[in-house]
C-alpha cells in the first residue's frame, strides 16, 4: 500500500508500508531511482545480487535500471518513505521479474 506525499517535475515522493511477512515485487525501472528511507520497522531489501537489512533512520539508493525488492521479516508493519527522481515517474515504468500477487506480464 502506498500513497504519494508530493511531486513535481522530475520527482515524486511516497509513504509505502509493507506488511508483516510480506514483499513487493522484484523489479526495475528504466527511467527512474529511488531513494528509501525506513522510518518503522525493519526491512529486507534486495539491489541487484546484494540483500541488506535496513533499520529505522537507514536509508538506500536504488540506481536506475537496477533490479530491487523489500520485504518485511518482521511482526509489525514496514514503513519506508520513496523520493523518485528522473525523467519518467509514471506506474507504468515498471519491469517485474517476480511477483507474489501475479503482476508479471509475459513476454
Amino acid at each position: 500500500m502506498y500513497e504519494v506525499l508530493a511531486e513535481g517535475e522530475g520527482y515524486k515522493v511516497k509513504r509505502i508500508e509493507v506488511k508483516p511477512g510480506q514483499r513487493l515485487s522484484l523489479q526495475s525501472h528504466e527511467k527512474r531511482s529511488e531513494h528509501w528511507v525506513v522510518v518503522t520497522g525493519t526491512a529486507l531489501v534486495t539491489v541487484g545480487e546484494q540483500e541488506i537489512t535496513l533499520r529505522v533512520n537507514q536509508h538506500l539508493i536504488i540506481p536506475t535500471q537496477t533490479k530491487h525488492r523489500v520485504a518485511n521479516p518482521g511482526d509489525a508493519p514496514l514503513v519506508f518513505i520513496e523520493v523518485q527522481s528522473g525523467s519518467y515517474l509514471g506506474e507504468d515504468d515498471i519491469t517485474r521479474f517476480e511477483d507474489d500477487y501475479n503482476r508479471v506480464r509475459e513476454s
